[in-house]
């Protein structure tokens, strides 16, 4: 048996044997002191049965017929006059002289027990008076031999033997299954931590009711998840990352090995430097992402608020991305209402607005349209982002948001960065108190919406 299930078991077994012992030991005191009080009170009705007939005729005749009553019963019958004298009796019992010196005050009619204690003598004993005209003129004395007492009690002891190791070996047959049925469970999950400790998080528990023991079991099964989850999420972080550095690396080794080896003229010299800077800028914006990932991870982001003003801001934008968007003929539009403020971080909310932005540049064709919409509504900043380009496919918008999540797994160099973009995104916005939802149709474009609500004291702000 396991230890627990043995802890639990000798637990039980304790309470229980308690329980039984206690609950033995008074029902035997019970039995015990109801059948000697039955004993006693049939004496005691004897003798006052024979008193009543000695009453009628207080003579030999009668004297010598009680006696004869008595001769072939297990009790004894011994009647003296009011003196002590004995006048009949159906065996001697040599304490009666002890008992007629020793009797004390005026005996009642219904008579009186007078020794009780069956353990100690070796019979008990009552007295009944004779009484004529309200006067008493003698006394019945009865005796019954405790052996019969003792027989009784020796085969209510047998008894209560007999049941008390029935009831044992059943209580310890109950202890042993309800002890393994409580403990099961408990080590199974034991048995699942032990395996989650050592890397195994293919853990499954099975369901263990509504109790409390449920409620762990459904946590540890949680927990076993989340983790095994998360490692799956480590492994394609660390592949994705070791794939998104060899990919420039590797340009830059080639291109430069070129360089190094061969005679080239001056344009083609420029060119594979041109390459060469693209790919050290791609593993540069690669690395700085990782480095703000990994802060934010460290709850070390710092998120330096002010009051800005989102007219300004949003004219700052729209002329820095404007350029890009005309070479690639998208029509690019901004409509921010004034006098609209934020607290925010204004070169963090710059990072959120450019990823975004950058995106639907990336997935727009000639001719598509990109619009940013700003407006606040019952203490709701809003900001839209809305365009009309190639669309998310409804199965990767759960996961758009996660690290180094691609759409286009094809990874094609020309459809832009890591897979980073979106989830500084979401990081950044959840640090400014917002909130970031996305909806797209495929081939019909994608809205981005990032809510903001109310205002914070003008504090530099940790993120949380």
């Amino acid at each position: 048996m396991r230890k627990l299930s043995l802890k639990l078991g000798i637990i039980f077994f304790i309470t229980l044997f308690c329980i039984e012992t206690f609950m033995m030991f008074f029902l035997h005191a019970s039995l015990t002191n109801s059948r000697v009080e039955e004993e006693l009170a049939s004496l005691q009705a004897r003798g006052n049965s024979h008193r009543t007939i000695l009453e009628q005729n207080f003579n030999k005749e009668t004297l010598a017929h009680v006696v004869l009553m008595e001769s072939e019963e297990t009790t004894d019958v011994v009647v003296t006059d009011y003196k002590g004298t004995i006048l009949a009796s159906s065996q001697p019992h040599p304490e009666i002289k002890d008992m007629i010196k020793n009797l004390n005050g005026i005996v009642p009619y219904e008579g009186r027990i007078l020794q009780d204690n069956w353990q100690e003598v070796q019979a008990i004993a009552t007295i009944s008076p004779i009484q004529t005209q309200q006067t008493t003129i003698g006394y019945v004395f009865m005796f019954q031999n405790t052996d019969s007492i003792h027989a009784l009690m020796k085969r209510l002891n047998k008894h209560f033997l007999i049941v008390g190791i029935v009831s044992g070996l059943v209580t310890i047959a109950v202890i042993i299954v309800l002890s393994r049925k409580l403990a099961e469970p408990l080590i199974q999950m034991k048995e699942a931590t032990l395996k989650m400790s050592k890397g195994d998080f293919t853990v499954t528990l099975s369901p263990n009711g509504k109790d409390e023991l449920g409620d762990l079991s459904n946590a540890i099964q949680l927990l076993s998840n989340e983790l095994n989850h998360l490692r799956q999420e480590r492994k394609e972080f660390l592949s994705s990352i070791a794939h998104e550095l060899r990919t420039p690396i590797t340009f830059i080794k080639g291109y430069t090995d070129i360089l190094y080896k061969r005679d080239l003229t001056g344009h083609d010299r420029q060119k594979y430097l041109a390459i060469i800077l693209e790919e050290t800028n791609r593993l540069s914006r690669l690395i700085k992402d990782l480095f703000d990932l990994a802060k934010m991870d460290e709850n070390s982001f710092v998120i330096e608020k002010q009051s800005l003003s989102l007219h300004a801001f949003f004219i700052s934008i729209e002329a820095k991305l404007s350029p890009a968007f005309q070479e690639k003929d998208i029509h690019f539009v901004v409509c921010c209402e004034e006098g609209l403020t934020l607290w925010a971080d204004e070169a963090r909310l710059e990072q959120i607005m450019i990823n975004l932005l950058n995106n639907a540049l990336t997935y727009c064709r000639p001719g598509d349209t990109t619009t940013v919409n700003v407006k606040e509504i019952n203490g709701v900043l809003t900001i839209v982002i809305r365009d009309t380009g190639k669309g998310i496919p409804k199965k990767d918008l759960p996961f758009i948001f996660e690290r180094f999540y691609r759409v286009e797994k094809s990874r094609s160099r020309a459809l832009g960065g890591a897979g980073l973009g979106l989830a500084i995104v979401k990081e950044l916005v959840q640090a400014h108190g917002g909130e970031v939802m996305v909806r797209s149709e495929k081939n019909k474009g994608t809205i981005f919406e990032l809510s903001f609500k109310g205002v914070e004291a003008d504090e530099n702000h940790f993120m949380h």
